[in-house]
């Protein structure tokens, strides 16, 4: 018996307006799996899901573009959006928040300014925030995680945390797209070390990855993205076991 049900976020990752993946977040490596974002969107919801998480890979890879229509359309569906990528400001998550997200994920921006979690939170309030720990090793990725930081996951969790975060998103970008499992060791031993309500991220493959972070009865969520689109997990059954005693 765990405790709180496990949620499950399906992947939206849109470059030039369609609904892509890359594997290791290598824009040389790109799949696309539908031109239309909110067509996906309804597919997500017509299967169950509470909510969405929505990645602008255009402004997460530099381009100057926070891709404030597609966010709107797909906050149109009427499931709250987790969303991310390119927000380089508070003013930034400010446009997003009005563009019809529930979440704003801040990455680059706070790795950098740490400070600026902490003022997100007082501005936006906790659960309107979510900070990016992708991590290549044990150091936090930026810019697209084309770079890394100085900081290991836990240690920015931790400030983070002290700061009045609550949520955390979890990379490990070494599995991203590739099918190869989520590192549920790594991203438990996150939650245990910084008490934040953290989210996998990364190589989920198979319901199998389901239980074993359900398992846990420490990680709060769980973004699926590959196996989705490929058909290897089926949305109602992730949803079904995320939210099972195991």
């Amino acid at each position: 018996m765990t405790g709180d049900k496990l949620t499950v976020y399906p992947a939206i990752d849109l470059r030039k307006g369609r609904v892509v993946r890359l594997l290791y977040g290598d824009p040389s490596q790109e799949t696309v799996h539908s031109d239309d974002p909110v067509a996906t969107a309804q597919r997500w919801q017509a299967a169950g899901a509470e909510w969405l998480h929505v990645v602008n890979l255009d402004g997460a890879l530099g381009e100057a573009t926070l891709a404030l229509e597609t966010l709107r359309a797909i906050a149109g569906v009427s499931l709250p959006v987790q969303f991310g990528g390119g927000l380089r400001s508070l003013d930034d998550a400010q446009r997003a928040l009005d563009a019809g997200a529930s979440r704003v994920i801040l990455g680059t921006m706070v790795v950098n300014q740490p400070e600026l979690a902490g003022q997100a939170v007082a501005r936006f309030g906790a659960d309107a925030v979510t900070v990016a720990l992708d991590a290549r090793g044990d150091q936090v990725a930026t810019h697209g995680w084309q770079q890394v930081s100085a900081w290991t996951p836990a240690d920015l969790g931790r400030r983070f945390a002290a700061d009045g975060v609550r949520h955390a998103l979890y990379t490990d970008v070494s599995r991203d797209g590739d099918l190869s499992g989520v590192n549920v060791s790594s991203t438990a031993a996150l939650a245990r070390d910084t008490g934040l309500a953290v989210i996998a991220s990364g190589g989920v493959a198979s319901l199998d990855d389901i239980t074993r972070l359900r398992k846990t009865g420490i990680i709060a969520g769980v973004v699926i993205g590959k196996s989705l689109y490929t058909g290897a997990v089926a949305l109602e059954d992730a949803i079904r076991l995320a939210s099972s005693d195991v």
